[in-house]
């Protein structure tokens, strides 16, 4: 009898160490799982699986050792889950991040685009603005210019200064004096009551000198140019005018 108890003891034993240790090799297996951040791979439940078929074929004794089997098997099931929700987690925040760079670079570029529209109109009002200024520079520029050769004084000073545009000494103002004392006495207002002839040079009809300005009524200066104009294009100078007004009593 003892005999007999001391052999089924000592089997007991055994198998006991081998279930323990198989015990240890799956907590190894688990433990270092659990320290990995890749996730657990589908073999993982094969290997479980394997040393659970091999621990319950192994251990008939204790059912308290296939009981820590199955927790240890629940455990790394819910570790796999936890992977997979901490990866899901990283696709979706990878995702967040991803449309708020998307949307940064979008803010960017409207920015940029904006920038470069105002910029644009600004360039655009400073060629405006600096148009202007030269239009502006430019007519006063005509106007002194205007000024200083628009000949004043009385209208026989103004044509002595206007013979020389049209290439003619001085010496043409000896028939031009004549000429137009002849036919107006020099009156800028003279007007011939049978013909209508008008002004210094005695236009017919007056308002012919409206080529030569819009104050042709008035203006000495604006009726001498059209006069010396019509001298040159008809006569080719006073002198030639005062002869053929001397022949004609006319010019």
């Amino acid at each position: 009898m003892p005999s007999f108890m001391s052999s089924k003891r000592a089997k007991a034993i055994t198998v006991a160490a081998a279930g323990t240790m198989a015990l240890a090799t799956a907590i190894s297996v688990g433990a270092s799982i659990a320290s990995s951040p890749a996730p657990i791979p589908a073999t993982a439940d094969a290997f479980m699986t394997t040393v659970s078929n091999q621990n319950s074929a192994q251990v008939m004794g204790p059912a308290g050792m296939n009981g820590t089997q199955t927790v240890l098997f629940d455990q790394m099931r819910s570790l796999q889950q936890q992977h997979a929700q901490q990866a899901a987690a990283a696709k979706v925040a990878a995702a967040k991040a991803e449309a708020v760079r998307k949307a940064a670079a979008v803010k960017a570029a409207a920015a940029k685009a904006e920038a470069a529209r105002k910029a644009a109109a600004q360039k655009a009002a400073e060629q405006a603005a600096a148009a202007r200024k030269a239009a502006a520079a430019q007519q006063a520029k005509k106007a002194q210019a205007a000024a200083v050769t628009t000949p004043t004084g009385s209208p026989k000073q103004i044509a002595q200064q206007m013979l020389s545009k049209y290439g003619w000494s001085q010496s043409q103002f000896s028939c031009l004096e004549p000429l137009w004392f002849h036919e107006s006495g020099w009156n800028p207002a003279a007007e011939n009551p049978s013909s209508g002839a008008y002004g210094i040079p005695q236009a017919l009809p007056g308002s012919q000198m409206a080529s030569a300005g819009p104050d042709w009524r008035t203006n000495p200066a604006t009726q001498i140019r059209w006069g010396l104009n019509y001298i040159q294009s008809r006569y080719g100078s006073p002198c030639g005018a005062w002869a053929h007004e001397q022949a004609d009593n006319w010019y």
